[in-house]
């Protein structure tokens, strides 16, 4: 019987290990995240980083895993990118130029068409950012993009002309950062 408890034990212990979260760069990152009755899997998290120093944690969740950039970019299933601050060097001003700098690379340089878009979305940076700060990016097929900054509803903005370059500015062929890119496509 008590071989059996320890069976037991055993087992629940690693079911709960597979559910628990994993830590990126000192940031909790769970393997799941729900919305509006839409259970998501995270596909990958990596980091930011500039000379040595992570700047910030970014966590693709999608419906199901997938290794395809141009798939998940162009899909028009359920969504997350979770950005969490990680460094006090991230400045409003610097994280609205990597922000319009992975517009620019995800489109090709063609924005005009959703510049209101953008500049709608960028205003979610404009308060003071610290270390901490998490942003989350929903991407509902009903409603567009929502973006929560501290679970704080920001905004949203509609379109999935919008959706594909704002995923595009971590996964396109020009990413705001390539080895971020592959771990949130490691699966």
């Amino acid at each position: 019987m008590k071989k059996l408890y320890l069976l037991l034990t055993f087992l629940i212990l690693q079911i709960n290990m597979t559910t628990a979260q994993n830590k990126v760069s000192g940031v909790s990152v769970y393997e799941t995240l729900s919305f509006d009755g839409n259970k998501l899997v995270l596909n990958g998290a990596g980091v930011k980083e500039k000379m040595w120093i992570d700047l910030y944690v970014a966590s693709l969740y999608l419906p199901s895993k997938s290794t395809n950039a141009d798939e998940i970019i162009n899909s028009n299933e359920p969504a997350i990118i979770k950005i969490n601050i990680v460094s006090s060097l991230v400045s409003t001003d610097k994280m609205i130029e990597l922000m319009e700098e992975g517009f620019v690379n995800a489109t090709n340089g063609n924005i005009t068409s959703i510049k209101t878009k953008i500049d709608k979305f960028l205003t979610v940076f404009r308060d003071d950012l610290k270390e901490k700060d998490e942003f989350m990016i929903v991407f509902n097929p009903k409603i567009g993009i929502t973006v929560f900054k501290n679970g704080v509803k920001k905004g949203t903005i509609e379109g999935m002309d919008f959706k594909k370059a704002l995923f595009g500015v971590w996964l396109c062929i020009k990413p705001a950062d390539e080895k971020l890119k592959r771990a949130m496509l490691d699966n």
